[in-house]
């Protein structure tokens, strides 16, 4: 991929922070001409940790591998902090390089320093670590719904940001679904985002739970994994086919027929409208895609 890809990529909001003169505190030259985009040397004590990291395990392997690394060849690529007050920086990007020059013995550290406020700060924080740290597949799903959350933006928008597809973004997001048992799974890497995606689709716990001691023990794929989850919900699926059956076998009166026939020439879609004796059913409303979904929530709120 080339680098215009990968600035495009990153999204508006966080390529024009980065490439911005202004987010820049500069420095003179010996003319007393400013220099944009300067990096200074920071000690380490004059760096506070970023609150917005969404990484909280370090594999020290790799740290000292790293550190291992910086010993010989010194930080290639310099951190990104912001000015807090004089001699008072703090992070917004790169921990594990920090964490390693400690290792290695480094008691400064190269770093771009930035103006940034609290959101812009997260986005670029989480954006950088999605883009470029080996997070596992639950930090990097946290790390979506965050910038969702308190960046307020849409999946759609997300995907643009960080370079992936509506459906990848929508993928690591329903990973946080599953109970705490398979996430922390996921964590350790014990199973992978492909096995532990199908489980979503199993709404007991037990079920979930017992799936995930049978992924464990008999190393199934994701493929047997998904094969499985189907043959759990087979039965499943087809008891509520028959639900459906028996509600179409009860007649419904005139007047709900004429209200149903109404709403199918309404909406322009297929509408099912299942009663039973009591007076209890539900309204079953087709749609064919995520624009015609759009198109029929605004005839309803018409």
């Amino acid at each position: 991929m080339s680098s215009s890809k990968k600035k495009s990529a990153l999204g508006k909001g966080l390529s024009a922070i980065l490439q911005s003169p202004d987010t820049d505190i500069t420095s003179k030259d010996i003319s007393g001409n400013y220099v944009v985009g300067a990096v200074a040397n920071i000690p380490h004590k004059n760096i506070e940790a970023n609150p917005f990291q969404p990484r909280d395990e370090f594999d020290e392997i790799l740290l000292n591998e790293l550190a291992n690394s910086i010993k010989e060849q010194g930080i290639i690529q310099p951190l990104t902090v912001r000015k807090l007050g004089y001699e008072k920086y703090q992070l917004i990007s790169g921990e594990r390089r920090l964490k390693a020059s400690k290792l290695a013995g480094l008691t400064e550290v190269p770093a771009y320093i930035r103006v940034a406020n609290d959101e812009q700060m997260l986005e670029m924080a989480l954006v950088e670590n999605i883009q470029r740290a080996n997070l596992n597949s639950i930090e990097i799903a946290i790390s979506y719904q965050r910038l969702i959350e308190e960046c307020n933006i849409t999946p759609e928008q997300l995907g643009e940001k960080v370079g992936k597809n509506r459906t990848t973004v929508t993928n690591f997001l329903r990973l946080l679904k599953l109970p705490p048992e398979i996430q922390t799974a996921v964590r350790e890497r014990k199973i992978t985002m492909g096995q532990a995606r199908p489980l979503v689709n199993i709404n007991d716990l037990d079920i979930q739970l017992a799936l995930l001691n049978e992924i464990l023990e008999d190393k199934l794929s994701s493929r047997e994994v998904e094969k499985r989850v189907k043959e759990i919900n087979k039965p499943l699926q087809e008891e509520d086919n028959k639900e459906d059956v028996a509600k179409e076998k009860t007649p419904l009166p005139i007047r709900f027929s004429a209200i149903k026939e109404d709403l199918t020439t309404q909406l322009n879609t297929e509408v099912k409208l299942n009663r039973n004796k009591k007076g209890k059913g539900n309204i079953v409303i087709t749609f064919k895609s995520d624009s015609d979904l759009e198109r029929i929530l605004n005839l309803l709120h018409k």
